[in-house]
């Protein structure tokens, strides 16, 4: 098993929601983050002062998938998810020991 941990900008989170839908992919956890990387922030006006803000805010979405759904995750979110721009996020993929559904006691994929 797999966990998929992608940050993306907020507005492609419904893409990124339909896309994996129409391949099959149910359940993810989506989480609100803020943090950054290349594009090192921005500066904003606000009531006629200038600030800058260190850490944008994006979405933090993480799906557990099987081994053999692994690429098709990968794939759906980076073609969603992407702009072209500085800022599209990044895709992590963390092997995952087990899993367990509390409802059940399932383990392992029967738990997904």
């Amino acid at each position: 098993m797999k966990k998929v941990e992608a940050i993306v900008r907020h507005f492609k989170l419904e893409d990124v929601k339909n896309a994996l839908t129409e391949q099959g992919i149910h359940g993810m956890t989506v989480s609100e983050v803020r943090g950054f990387g290349r594009q090192k922030g921005h500066t904003e006006m606000y009531r006629g002062t200038e600030y800058t803000v260190d850490f944008v805010p994006k979405v933090k979405i993480e799906v557990i998938c099987s081994d053999d759904n692994l690429q098709r995750v990968v794939d759906t979110v980076l073609k969603s998810a992407q702009t072209g721009q500085i800022g599209d996020g990044k895709i992590f993929v963390h092997d995952l020991h087990d899993s367990i559904r509390i409802r059940t006691g399932e383990t392992g994929e029967d738990a997904l």
